[in-house]
């Protein structure tokens, strides 16, 4: 199964007239932040695939119809719930979602700098991260494995990131890496300007994937 992962820019080979026949073979996408909706929107209406997203530290116009604690709001404020809706993509941060097989749990946001909304400590990701453990268990006891795709927005920590405040890795990444052994981890947040940047590193089990404009991965559909 093709699946086409973006984040943090809006690469022109994607927002194209030609998404179809380039992308012609893609079953899912995976968005690891920092994009606005409506270019989600413009990859579900063009290619007819399910696409599932975090939040990253940029573009946090609309995370207030996506959060947790605002879902009461949404009863009351039609606006809002046309928003939640209206661009065909399946917002997983803090959730757990199986798609054609595929295991795929979201943790987005960023080391936190300057106080701003979805920046994380270390501690507070890990709080984040607990609402999954109840769903992983679960997919323990039914499909034999925690996850596949661990989605998040920040790199591991010393994996792809950097020494600044803001683009420092999550240490708690490679914990939940040891713990749950996705076979995926696709993240953005640190832009790769240089072709040949590291895109991919093996971290034991798990390999850790910059989705930086845009990466296409194979994956085999499992049950």
């Amino acid at each position: 199964m093709k699946v086409l992962c973006v984040a943090d820019h809006v690469d022109p080979l994607v927002y194209s007239n030609s998404i179809k026949d380039r992308f012609s073979d893609v079953h899912l996408v995976l968005a690891a932040g920092d994009l606005h909706l409506e270019y989600y929107g413009f990859i579900v209406s063009s290619l007819n695939v399910p696409l599932c997203f975090v939040f990253g530290n940029h573009n946090l116009e609309r995370i207030k119809d996506y959060r947790s604690e605002f879902r009461n709001v949404y009863s009351l404020n039609p606006e809002a719930f046309h928003h939640y809706h209206s661009y065909g993509a399946t917002y997983v941060g803090g959730k757990m979602v199986k798609i054609k097989g595929i295991l795929i749990a979201g943790l987005g946001g960023s080391m936190r700098y300057n106080r701003g909304d979805n920046q994380f400590t270390e501690i507070g990701m890990f709080l984040y991260a607990l609402r999954l453990l109840p769903r992983l268990l679960w997919n323990r006891l039914r499909y034999g494995r925690f996850l596949d795709i661990l989605l998040t927005h920040a790199p591991p920590r010393n994996i792809h990131d950097k020494e600044d405040p803001c683009h420092r890795g999550f240490q708690f990444f490679r914990l939940f890496m040891d713990i749950f052994k996705p076979r995926f981890l696709i993240h953005g947040h640190v832009h790769l300007y240089d072709l040949n940047a590291q895109r991919e590193t093996m971290y034991k089990r798990t390999r850790v994937i910059n989705a930086y404009d845009h990466v296409l991965l194979d994956i085999e559909e499992l049950e």
